[in-house]
């Protein structure tokens, strides 16, 4: 099963064709760090802002409890240690027919974020130093990524958090923030941009997690790049996107009488909505950081599915609307009936955040995510969840990172201060994904895709996107089309 990808998409994500040889992958995509349209950005200002890592650092060095645990969380993971050596290579592949290689990304890029976070709360430079070896050997080799249809997720996933790992390091003696945002806008930018703009006649047919990543990465890369065009890229799409990414659609169905609203992969496992909560809380937060409340779109649509996802993790009953979709290219009618058992239970480090947004930030209630922090217990990041992709999709350790006093009812009260908010405009499809919906009822067009349980995180289950190739930054052009080559049958009910 295929999806059509229609040539003028295609050439959306490379760019004009020019003549019939080969066409850069950034041609006509996104402008240079030193051209691209900007404006004032915070900085740092993804993740983690100034005052928090400087909250952070206090906290730990007071012998503040929750933040001494996480910070134990952060120094005992082996990627953290100074001694880390990065493993560049010129082209990381997920998919495809290829060396699945892509271990040695997320390995180093887990090293450079959780480096350069010890370096931020204990000033000890041999960590930074670490983190900027990583960033400079990644940006002088990388010359492209590749795959089939999971070289969206690298794309996506490792973009946002490579991105992250950058942004900690700016301004450090050595490192090469040029050169390390070029390699982000030329090699992993395209990809983003390209999937939450596909023409298919089924745009739900990927999991919400797939578009979630997708507009993480071109967020954090806007910001890593003071390009706002690409920051509001991502706050439009999660407003007024068509495909599951937005809010809407990620969200489907809320039940008001119990302050619940379902998430999109419910019916598919719990370790995929999870995931899902990571990313959407990812990008909610970066969004704040920067003076846009994401968080609070829709009534604090997000807060309920936190809190729906949490609940059924713990053991009790929620409701459960069946899900409908049209999947594949004839846009055949799938449904999810019953609630998704795989993976119930499982810990994964996405709860701090949202938690001590809508409830110290914000001061309102989230009792089942309280619970499961419990649960779970402090934090941890990649290394800690797996060995496999799967327990590398969050940069983690938000016990450490996303602990906050309760604020005053003013500051409760109050808009995210830094740079002037940026209100959300129509995407270019006209849909809306912003209405409310009542309990049990559809807020949009829903749909999704079907998959196994057992797969990493982010291993998804669509096989069917065309195989994507930027090895040296050139995808092969004939008569101005794209060679694009699809994967097997077989590969893909192996899936």
């Amino acid at each position: 099963m295929t999806l059509r990808i229609s040539r003028r998409s295609m050439l959306k994500a490379a760019g004009a064709a020019t003549g019939a040889v080969g066409i850069g992958i950034g041609t006509g995509v996104a402008a240079s760090p030193a051209t691209a349209a900007s404006t004032s950005f915070a900085h740092p200002g993804m993740l983690h802002t100034r005052a928090d890592l400087e909250r952070m650092a206090a906290k730990v060095k007071a012998g503040a409890p929750r933040y001494t645990e996480g910070f134990a969380k952060l120094t005992a993971n082996r990627h953290s240690q100074s001694t880390w050596r990065p493993n560049p290579l010129a082209t990381p592949t997920r998919g495809g027919g290829g060396p699945q290689n892509y271990g040695a990304l997320y390995n180093d890029i887990h090293a450079a974020y959780q480096n350069a976070l010890r370096w931020k709360i204990t000033g000890d430079t041999a960590h930074a130093d670490a983190a900027r070896d990583i960033c400079n050997a990644w940006s002088g080799t990388l010359k492209g990524i590749a795959g089939g249809s999971e070289v969206v997720l690298l794309a996506g996933i490792y973009g946002y958090q490579f991105a992250n790992a950058g942004e900690l390091i700016r301004g450090y003696p050595g490192f090469d923030l040029a050169r390390f945002q070029d390699m982000l806008v030329k090699h992993f930018y395209p990809m983003n941009h390209w999937f939450i703009n596909r023409e298919t006649n089924c745009i739900g047919h990927y999991w919400a997690n797939w578009e979630l990543c997708s507009m993480a990465s071109i967020m954090a890369i806007g910001i890593l790049c003071d390009d706002r065009a690409k920051f509001n890229e991502t706050v439009d799409y999660f407003h007024n996107g068509a495909g599951n990414g937005s809010l809407a659609k990620a969200i489907p169905y809320v039940y008001n009488d119990v302050g619940l609203a379902q998430w999109q992969e419910s019916g598919r496992d719990q370790a995929h909505s999870m995931m899902g909560i990571g990313l959407m809380g990812t990008i909610c937060e970066m969004a704040w950081n920067q003076g846009v409340d994401l968080y609070g779109a829709d009534d604090s649509r997000f807060r309920k599915a936190c809190e729906y996802v949490a609940r059924y993790n713990l053991g009790h009953d929620v409701p459960y609307t069946t899900y409908t979709w049209t999947n594949g290219p004839h846009c055949v009618e799938t449904k999810q009936t019953v609630i998704g058992e795989g993976g119930r239970g499982g810990a994964r480090p996405v709860w701090d955040r949202v938690y001590n947004h809508y409830v110290n930030r914000r001061g309102m209630a989230m009792p089942n995510t309280r619970e499961m922090m419990a649960r779970s217990g402090p934090e941890g990041g990649g290394g800690d969840y797996g060995p496999n992709s799967g327990g590398y999709d969050e940069l983690g350790f938000g016990t450490l990172a996303f602990t906050r006093d309760k604020a005053t009812a003013a500051e409760a009260a109050a808009s995210p201060s830094p740079p002037k908010s940026t209100a959300a405009k129509p995407s270019a499809s006209g849909s809306s994904g912003s209405s409310k919906s009542s309990a049990g009822q559809p807020s949009g067009d829903v749909s999704a895709q079907g998959g196994k349980d057992g797969e990493d995180l982010a291993a998804t289950g669509a096989s069917d996107l065309a195989l994507w190739t930027a090895a040296t930054g050139v995808t092969a052009v004939a008569g101005g089309l794209l060679l694009l080559r699809r994967r097997g049958q077989a590969h893909r009910d192996a899936e």
